[in-house]
């Protein structure tokens, strides 16, 4: 600045403001760091709602695993009630175990049934049963529940069984399919298995179940999970 309080030439062209094209640029690397960051962002968040939706698959899986378990452990497979009843028995033979091969839209939808001691007691007025009849059977789910649904219910007395594929409370949901298979004292697998009271048939060794969930990342990729329960009484018959 010269003594009479003017800018130099030069000064002036030094604080001169940015161009259109500098504006522009900025704006550009901007919103670059910006979406790479949303990108980011969101990445994260969809990571965590798919392991969170896994845990959460994971969890039910194994819940429901141990509970069929301890069903099957828990088998009682009762004899003829006495020879009083016996021409009863020869023309209408009561079911004790029945594994049947089922479908639902297409897919292994088993059903399962048998007398056990597992029963589960939520009223606080109910007396402990001594023995129920356990049914496991699947359902198509509703508009707004994804895949099967898998049905358990617990009738005491195997007198009073309820009308198959009825009642009971979910054991779980959002299944790709349901698999039952029988395994005999020979090791020989069979997709059903049906045992009386009167037949020399029995119950099988053990039980293998095979529950696939949808998988919400990959829907054609199930995920698996399977067991096997041994059968304690499997060739025998309660005196």
């Amino acid at each position: 600045m010269n003594p009479f309080g003017v800018a130099s030439p030069r000064l002036l062209h030094n604080q001169r403001a940015f161009t259109l094209l500098e504006v522009l640029v900025a704006l550009f690397i901007f919103a670059i760091v910006l979406s790479t960051l949303y990108a980011a962002y969101i990445g994260t968040f969809k990571n965590i709602e798919e392991t969170e939706s896994q845990a959460d698959i994971y969890e039910m899986a194994r819940i429901a695993l141990e509970r069929m378990v301890e069903d099957l452990e828990s088998v009682y497979m009762p004899q003829s009630q006495g020879e009083e009843d016996s021409e009863e028995k020869e023309t209408s033979p009561q079911t004790r175990f029945e594994g049947k091969v089922a479908e639902v839209s297409g897919r292994r939808a088993d059903s399962l049934r048998f007398i056990s001691k597992a029963h589960l007691v939520f009223d606080e007025d109910e007396k402990r049963a001594g023995t129920a009849e356990v049914a496991y059977y699947v359902t198509e789910g509703n508009e707004e529940e994804e895949g099967l649904t898998l049905y358990r219910s617990d009738t005491p007395g195997f007198e009073q069984s309820l009308e198959p594929g009825t009642g009971g409370w979910v054991l779980c949901d959002g299944l790709h399919s349901v698999q039952f298979s029988y395994h005999d004292k020979d090791g020989d697998d069979h997709e059903s298995w049906t045992a009386t009271e009167d037949d020399e048939v029995g119950l099988p060794s053990a039980v293998s179940i095979l529950l696939e969930f949808i998988n919400p990342v990959d829907p054609e990729s199930p995920i698996k999970f399977m067991t096997r329960a041994a059968l304690p009484m499997a060739g025998e018959k309660d005196e």
